[in-house]
């Protein structure tokens, strides 16, 4: 929700203002001979992997676990031991791109971790939907020498190569320490399956918004990136400078209130999101909630009470933030009424909290942003992939999934006529549930049960982004009514409060 995509479609030209790129060219010959290495390392592991593991028809990251069976079968405990554990090195590059030139921001990062590219043939496209950072695609238009059939070298010609222009996609962002060199990051995923790039001719380059890191920990998603590639279930993060990153493209398109409820969409869908809850463990020091997919870890259960579930901490630490009084004089007048003093918007989120915690949710690494834009749909080969990870975090299950069904009401065009009726909640929730507990023999008490901790976790979802965007509409620079959207997310809290708590399972009526 809260960074990349608030709209699903890409126009003109980013609006900036600032200075050019900041280099510190006494660094990057260092940076370069570690992005060539690391190159070089990355192929030749990939190489290995791909021969042992992968079809070489493969282009998707998706790959490693979409011909996986999904029912009917025991999970086993695959993660390596922390000495199988992969390395990753993601390169550091010193540059600051100032928001008056975005793309010669990115042209000084090409210059660096793709030194062999022809800036002269390579095309850039600012998008301008994102409501908090800045992202530019470089489309890389490399040539290729057509000979005559005298063979005389000579007179070669250069063609150049077809050039596919991007297809609607949103993606996340990365963080780096500024005295930080290269982030290096181990975890214990899942290896059995390295992805295969897109292309090699592509990279997006994301610049942060302005004042993101009060609502954002760049470092811990720097984090989250890596670990879920580890996983198969994010892209190459290629590098990270001062105020961005640069990763890979994800080919195909962002879905829209129309496409999520279409019947060969969303359960792949439901199977993506019941897949990172099940698999995706930060370390092994760090395993908690989820544990049913897992047996064989008694650890989890005993840690899951050392982990706060992000929806508290998040937004805890935001309403810290929201100030008593707005800067912009008729942003305070519109807020003030409502949401001030910030003590009455707290209290009503720590009175919900409260009884969603006797709810028992499981705790599990969660997405926590599921908004439209930020599923995307490859049709070629039947898949989705979530992108976008600064919210990533351990959190409670039912609040990833009411997220997703709040946001199916939209963004930019909010329609809370299109939350999902209970019959198509319940067909989705038996798809998670066949995917996350990895069986088939899904009981209707288990879906009646996800069915009332999803709707009553929904009602946190409209807080936290409350909370969210009267943050944004005091520090944001992006041209975006946040006020009006904080009434929106408000007032359906409120229409929807007293019928989601009301809610009681077959199960729960039963124990009465």
């Amino acid at each position: 929700m809260g960074t990349e995509t608030k709209s699903n479609s890409y126009t003109g030209q980013i609006s900036t203002s600032g200075g050019n790129p900041k280099v510190m060219k006494d660094s990057l010959s260092l940076v370069r001979q570690t992005v060539n290495q690391q190159s070089q390392s990355n192929q030749n592991q990939y190489q290995t992997d791909n021969d042992n593991h992968l079809n070489s028809n493969s282009n998707s990251y998706s790959n490693a676990t979409k011909n996986q069976p999904e029912t009917n079968h025991t999970e086993k405990n695959t993660s390596p031991s922390p000495k199988e554990s992969k390395k990753i090195i993601v390169p550091f590059v010193p540059i600051f791109v100032g928001e008056a030139d975005v793309i010669q921001g990115a042209k000084e990062l090409l210059k660096v971790i793709r030194p062999n590219w022809d800036l002269a043939h390579v095309e850039f496209k600012s998008f301008t939907d994102g409501i908090t950072n800045k992202l530019v695609g470089c489309f890389h238009k490399p040539t290729t020498k057509l000979k005559k059939n005298d063979g005389n070298d000579d007179d070669d010609k250069e063609q150049q190569e077809p050039y596919v222009p991007p297809i609607k996609v949103e993606d996340p962002a990365v963080q780096e320490e500024e005295d930080e060199d290269e982030e290096e990051f181990t975890a214990n995923g899942e290896t059995d399956g390295l992805p295969l790039q897109y292309s090699d001719n592509v990279v997006l380059v994301r610049v942060y918004g302005n004042k993101t890191d009060l609502l954002i920990d760049r470092k811990a998603e720097t984090q989250n990136f890596l670990l879920l590639h580890t996983y198969g279930l994010a892209p190459s993060l290629y590098a990270t400078f001062k105020n961005g990153l640069v990763y890979e493209y994800v080919p195909g398109t962002t879905l829209n209130t129309e496409s999520v409820l279409c019947p060969e969409i969303w359960p792949l869908v439901a199977r993506r999101m019941a897949e990172m809850h099940r698999k995706v463990r930060k370390n092994v020091g760090d395993i908690v909630g989820g544990a049913a997919a897992d047996t064989s870890s008694a650890d989890a259960v005993a840690d899951a009470a050392k982990q706060l579930p992000m929806i508290w901490t998040k937004t805890q630490s935001f309403l810290d933030l929201v100030p008593e009084r707005f800067t912009d004089a008729e942003k305070h007048k519109r807020v003030k009424g409502t949401f001030l003093p910030i003590c009455r918007l707290r209290e009503e989120f720590n009175s919900l909290y409260k009884y969603l915690v006797a709810l028992d949710s499981p705790i599990v690494f969660s997405h926590n942003d599921l908004l439209l834009g930020n599923v995307v749909y490859t049709k070629s080969m039947k898949t989705v992939n979530f992108i976008d990870y600064e919210y990533a975090d351990y959190n409670f299950q039912a609040f990833d999934i009411g997220n997703h069904f709040a946001e199916m009401c939209g963004v930019d065009e909010v329609d809370y006529t299109r939350y999902p009726k209970r019959e198509f909640q319940l067909q989705w929730l038996r798809v998670y549930l066949e995917e996350y507990l990895q069986r088939t023999n899904i009981q209707s008490d288990e879906v009646d049960l996800l069915y009332v901790q999803v709707n009553q976790f929904a009602l946190a979802s409209h807080i936290f982004w409350t909370v969210w965007s009267l943050l944004q509409a005091e520090h944001s620079t992006i041209d975006f009514d946040y006020v009006g959207y904080a009434f929106l997310r408000y007032n359906e809290y409120l229409a929807r409060k007293e019928e989601f708590l009301s809610l009681t399972a077959a199960s729960q009526k039963n124990n009465k």
